[in-house]
């Protein structure tokens, strides 16, 4: 069987990489970029990281920082609208550059392929493919999460019917990426435990995909052994730069593996939750995991132990049954450790939830996502694993 495998052509990683922006352009020669990024990069002077290297290069960068958390449809054609004003004669772009956290970075890769192929957004969601050429991007992420430096993947929230789409193609697959280990100190705890969830899940889920492969597996591994022991650590001590660095790098390598594999039933019912309840994604990913990971262990038990091990949740001589106990066991108590609030405890209330099941499940069904999972799920297994969430919630709260 012949597996496709998909990565940037060039990645930079370690302390510092970001310095190094305007010697990618340069490789690759581009030398007109339009920097996507937020409104806390600039007003916090972090974007500076990113500018300052363009300008002592003679690069004069224009910069869209309205983007906002979840990326939404509207932000991204108010973007490709600021790309087209510069399409012009010696002003026009030729290439993006997402700065920030998973958002920005999403936003430009979701503007590139607007800007590419017109239309509406909703015209690339999953089962089509966004293939098509597009502007170069450079992705230089500040969190470590959710891996988009590296994926051929964007989501974006489609205003008009709240649904968070997935879209997928070459043209969402940045051209480099900068992971800058650096540029993470300073992200607060909330952010670090929701983005670390976040590749934890990637990992696990590329691993125990239906379209695992040994290159998938690779990275899942590594990036397991890497997020496993550190996440608690940089929630703790956000100055440890080793475990910082440690993170970033194994978010990178979950967003390989999953890339080259699939996310699975954990991401089709988060992207839901996300959309109606502004819920951060990796927020969500993590209220869904122990419940989804139980129901999901008959699937493949051998494959969920080995993760459990790899984490750091399961000894080497534990059997199969036990480690797997020991995984939803373990990611129940990363929950504990990292403060991650039940729905309703979000503010999220019972008659709004239990009122979208049916909507949520559709959606997730939907994206595909549940049919890449080890143990595929109906329509009504779904909304009962969304009923079992906010049950469990609701008893720990």
């Amino acid at each position: 069987m012949t597996v496709n495998l998909f990565s940037p052509k060039l990645l930079r990683v370690g302390g510092g990489a970001a310095g190094e922006i305007a010697a990618v352009l340069a490789l690759l020669g581009l030398r007109r970029p339009l920097v996507v990024s937020d409104p806390f990069m600039v007003s916090s002077g972090l974007i500076r990281r990113c500018l300052d290297p363009l300008a002592a290069a003679g690069i004069a960068a224009e910069v869209f920082a309205d983007t906002v958390p979840e990326p939404v449809d509207t932000v991204i054609e108010a973007g490709v609208g600021v790309l087209a004003r510069g399409t012009r004669g010696e002003s026009s772009f030729d290439c993006l550059i997402g700065f920030g956290g998973g958002s920005p970075i999403d936003t430009a890769k979701a503007m590139a392929i607007l800007a590419a192929g017109g239309g509406r957004l909703r015209d690339y969601k999953v089962p089509a493919q966004a293939d098509l050429p597009a502007l170069p991007l450079i992705a230089i992420p500040t969190t470590a999460g959710t891996g988009t430096e590296v994926t051929r993947f964007t989501v974006v929230t489609d205003t008009t019917h709240h649904e968070k789409m997935l879209i997928a193609g070459l043209a969402a697959l940045p051209v480099a990426a900068l992971v800058d280990y650096e540029l993470s100190l300073s992200v607060p705890a909330r952010t670090t435990a929701d983005t670390g969830i976040d590749s934890l899940t990637h990992a696990l889920e590329a691993f125990v995909s239906r379209r695992a492969n040994p290159y998938s597996d690779a990275q899942a591994i590594a990036a397991m052994r890497l997020i496993g022991p550190n996440l608690r650590r940089v929630y703790r001590q956000p100055r440890d730069a080793a475990a910082r660095e440690a993170m970033m790098l194994g978010a990178t390598l979950a967003g390989l593996a999953f890339s080259n594999s699939s996310v699975a039933l954990v991401h089709g019912m988060s992207r839901p939750i996300g959309a109606h309840f502004h819920v951060p994604h990796g927020l969500s990913n993590a209220m869904l995991l122990p419940a989804v990971t139980r129901y999901s262990l008959p699937g493949a038990p051998a494959r969920y132990a080995t993760a459990a091990r790899e984490i750091g949740f399961a000894d080497a001589a534990d059997d199969e049954a036990t480690a797997g106990e020991k995984l939803t066991q373990g990611l129940q108590a990363l929950n504990l450790v990292l403060d991650v609030p039940s729905p309703a405890a979000f503010g999220i209330a019972g008659a709004a939830w239990e009122g979208l099941l049916d909507t949520m499940a559709q959606q997730a069904l939907a994206s595909g996502s549940p049919g890449n999972n080890p143990r595929v799920p109906a329509h009504g297994e779904i909304v009962a694993l969304y009923r079992e969430v906010w049950a469990s919630g609701r008893n720990a709260d």
